[in-house]
């Protein structure tokens, strides 16, 4: 299908204002410049017990310079998109750069990177969610919420809607002009049970944020009927279950839930730039650090981890990074070994020696026109094994463990070693049979113990995609939206904690 790019977003002086600028830098002598223009649109609804709390549609749209001048950074932006601002702008990157070389220690240098002339893309929805009436929106929630509130199981229900579409227009002294558009969701549903002591319980959605439009919503790729209708039983069964005894268990765990696990302990210490230091006084760095590339046993031989901005509807996919570079699919971690890390142009090239390559895996990003490209995550994703097993084949395998579902809390230390995550619900199992829910429960483990305890993964048919839009790096802080892929899989002998008790409870 043909999506039609945003004709707001191709109304502003893109080549005109990209041209002007990237010839002020030109004859500024710089090394490299990059012009960037950007429309952002996002709009924010949620409803409270089938009323609507919360509307907001904002668009934010601005212009970005960065070069490299005498091997230092510089970079000036504004929300004015014309000719003049744009020279005006390449002058001031170039200023900021002179003022900070004195500074710098290390000249940026950019690995190299074909030149893209022109070239468009745009990811893969039916139907634009900005063209749908918001009235449409908050009637189906309001229908939604209404079905649920019918049960006498459930007190309240929440529902929200994210929504982003983000056009960009990039443009470099090398010959590169890329036009782009992405379009993403993330909708939730959570029901409430308020017990009469004045406990409660929650259970929420398992529908995944994706790169999908508004057929998302409306049956297309996930049954909301379906899903909805289970969460009253869900909810009573949750609230009568047992507190789990905490101790070593074997666990089952849905992508519903590995996928976050993923993010903080593989996609995150995987950074190239977060394991070279650079992100220690905000975010952290790695224990994967570059010299145990080709060495660290990250986990079992069955793990098998990918780096990739090309799948389809995922949140981190487009078909170049904001550097130019187009985008790809590699190792991170294969047969369980680290192999590959993210990369920026500058990291790639700054370590080219110790990574075999000199090119960048397009993993460069900027959450609006106003900030810096930084090194951003790609969907990371543990990839299903052919022909591997299914949820219930899995389970099948298990004596004395839990089945774990959905999301919910997590901690994890500064080098994304020492971890906890808890779930929206967890089924204990017996006899390689599910018995129950069970309540209470976080699973607990180092990285390289937690994935070293890997067993088995699921085939294909167990794959899901999940994610979150809120992933944040970076100072100023940034914010990007990320997918991460998983089957379902099996985990031998976790630590679990008793979540209650643990809060002295």
């Amino acid at each position: 299908m043909t999506r039609a790019l945003d004709p707001e977003l191709l109304a502003l002086p893109l080549r005109a204002a990209a041209d002007a600028a990237l010839q002020a830098a030109q004859e500024a002598g710089v090394e490299h410049a990059d012009v960037r223009i950007e429309r952002l649109r996002g709009q924010d609804l949620a409803l409270r017990n089938g009323r609507l709390e919360r509307l907001n549609d904002a668009v934010t749209v601005g212009l970005a310079v960065r070069v490299v001048h005498d091997g230092t950074w510089g970079f000036s932006s504004s929300p004015d998109v014309t000719v003049d601002e744009a020279v005006r702008l390449a002058r001031a990157a170039v200023d900021t750069a002179r003022t900070s070389r004195p500074l710098n220690s290390e000249p940026i240098e950019l690995a190299p990177e074909p030149v893209y002339d022109d070239v468009t893309w745009t990811s893969a929805y039916d139907v634009d969610p900005f063209t749908v009436d918001p009235a449409e929106k908050v009637a189906l929630f309001a229908e939604w919420s209404q079905a649920l509130l019918a049960s006498d199981d459930v007190d309240h229900v929440d529902v929200s809607l994210q929504q982003a579409k983000e056009g960009k227009f990039y443009a470099d002294l090398a010959g590169t002009t890329t036009t782009q558009q992405r379009v993403r969701l993330q909708p939730r549903v959570t029901a409430t049970r308020v017990d009469p002591g004045g406990g409660f319980e929650t259970m929420r959605t398992l529908a995944q944020p994706a790169g999908r439009g508004w057929e998302y919503l409306t049956g297309d790729h996930h049954d909301w009927q379906g899903e909805l209708a289970q969460l009253p039983e869900l909810l009573v069964e949750k609230a009568k279950a047992s507190s789990v005894e905490p101790g070593a268990y074997d666990l089952v765990i849905d992508p519903s839930n590995l996928w976050l696990t993923i993010h903080e302990s593989i996609g995150h210490a995987t950074e190239l730039d977060r394991a070279l230091g650079y992100e220690a006084a905000y975010a952290g760095t790695s224990f994967a650090t570059l010299d145990q590339l080709g060495t660290l046993r990250y986990g079992s031989p069955v793990m098998h981890v990918t780096g990739d901005r090309t799948t389809p509807h995922g949140l981190a996919t487009t078909g170049w990074d904001d550097e130019g570079v187009q985008t790809q699919s590699w190792d991170i971690v294969r047969d369980g070994v680290l192999v590959g890390y993210q990369l920026d142009r500058r990291t790639a090239q700054q370590n080219a020696a110790v990574l075999g390559t000199s090119r960048s895996n397009g993993c460069a990003f900027a959450d609006s026109p106003g900030h810096v490209p930084v090194q951003r995550m790609a969907n990371v994703s543990l990839q299903p094994a052919a022909g591997g097993p299914s949820t219930e084949e899995l389970i099948a395998r298990v004596d004395r463990g839990i089945y774990v579902v959905g999301d919910k809390s997590w901690s994890i230390d500064m080098q994304r070693y020492n971890f906890q995550f808890t779930g929206q619900r967890f089924y204990e199992i017996r006899g390689g049979r599910v018995v129950g829910q069970l309540r209470d429960v976080a699973y607990q483990a180092t990285t390289t113990e937690f994935w070293g305890s890997l067993e088995a993964v699921g085939g294909p048919q167990t794959y899901v995609l999940g994610g979150a839009f809120n992933c944040g790096k970076a100072q100023p802080s940034q914010i990007a939206a990320v997918s991460h892929g998983c089957p379902t899989t099996l985990f031998r002998g976790v630590n679990v904690l008793n979540t209650a008790r643990e809060g002295g409870r």
